[in-house]
């Protein structure tokens, strides 16, 4: 994520606006992808469509012939025996509708990125930089659709109710990369000129350490998804304990060690904790540095404490959720407000953007 480039700032300002609130829309369109994508997998909804059809899936089944059709493809399917067997037609419309939205969102999420980006190309209000930068932003997004797939995929082996975690995880990191690239954009388009503000050393300490809770909530994230992947949000519903302890005495069960952290649900429900911990403690740092720095501006100002509004409100839905032991409503916010976290870190980040070293 580079700083703003100067042909930015050569648009006009209502050119700006429009182009960056469409931009803001399709954020907000993706933090509605990563909210439905939550509830189809909390419902286990995610295997109910057997086929990938890109174009044809815009349209749900529109006759009863078509339904059992769908259906009978579904029953071929571990997840049927060992899961849903027996219930019937109208249990399998319920959780099809909910995979079909996810897939109906990002669909439209892509006719809404590229039909205006057509016509804001033949009306020259965007230079070519910029129209080669959002096209490429829409062949990311239809390779997250193929990535959607190969994820789907993994859960029609044998013996399998779900989709494997790993690639859980790289659909997730996939969207959440995408969502992080059209958000600076979008920034960028709307603020194009970085507040040049005088060297200080409180300053410095906080982009580095705003870089630092940056890295680490994208960790956590990952190791997030691994929770959800593995179902490991299901088993030690206490907190801070863990079992009686601080760290569970399962950890490291598993040989050799490294496979604890993707394969072992006590590690990775602890990793993802303490990560949380961490990532807490370190905007903790950035609150106490950066609003002691008195030539931010009030936009940094305002964004540091903005940002410690969030992790808040973060962490307290991640425990929310661990001891109702994760209904699907609050996994589902837990899972969307992480995305609202890392946006809100990315604008802290873009506002210190003309933060020299002191």
């Amino acid at each position: 994520m580079s700083s703003s480039l100067p042909r930015y700032a050569d648009m006009t300002p209502s050119h700006r606006r429009l182009i960056s609130n469409w931009l803001f829309l399709l954020c907000f369109m993706l933090l509605g992808m990563i909210a439905i994508g939550g509830v189809t997998r909390l419902t286990g909804s995610g295997l109910s469509i057997m086929d990938w059809q890109p174009v044809s899936g815009f349209i749900p089944p529109l006759s009863h012939a078509e339904w059992e059709r769908l259906f009978a493809l579904y029953q071929t399917i571990p997840q049927y025996h060992l899961q849903h067997e027996g219930f019937g037609l109208e249990g399998f419309q319920r959780i099809f509708w909910a995979e079909w939205t996810h897939r109906f969102w990002g669909r439209l999420m892509g006719l809404v990125l590229l039909l205006p980006l057509i016509w804001f190309t033949i009306r020259g209000m965007i230079t070519r930089a910029l129209a080669v930068r959002l096209f490429v932003f829409f062949i990311l997004g239809a390779m997250q659709g193929a990535i959607g797939w190969f994820m789907v995929a993994s859960g029609f082996r044998p013996d399998s109710t779900a989709v494997e975690p790993v690639r859980l995880v790289l659909h997730l990191s996939a969207a959440l990369a995408l969502y992080l690239a059209i958000l600076w954009t979008a920034l960028s388009i709307r603020w194009p000129t970085p507040q040049v503000v005088a060297p200080s050393a409180n300053g410095t300490r906080t982009k580095r350490l705003v870089w630092l809770a940056l890295c680490l909530i994208c960790i956590t994230i990952i190791a997030g998804g691994f929770t959800a992947g593995t179902h490991a949000g299901f088993v030690y519903n206490t907190f801070p304990l863990m079992d009686g302890h601080l760290i569970p005495a399962d950890y490291a069960r598993l040989s050799p060690f490294w496979m604890n952290l993707v394969d072992n649900k006590a590690a990775i429900q602890f990793d993802h904790r303490l990560l949380a911990t961490l990532t807490a403690l370190s905007i903790g740092a950035i609150l106490l540095v950066g609003l002691r720095s008195t030539n931010l501006g009030n936009k940094a100002h305002n964004a540091i404490m903005l940002l410690g509004w969030a992790v808040l409100i973060q962490y307290a839905l991640g425990v929310t959720t661990l001891l109702l032991v994760v209904p699907v409503w609050a996994g589902a916010v837990h899972q969307t407000f992480a995305a609202v976290l890392l946006g809100v870190m990315l604008y802290t980040l873009h506002c210190l953007r003309g933060q020299r070293a002191g």
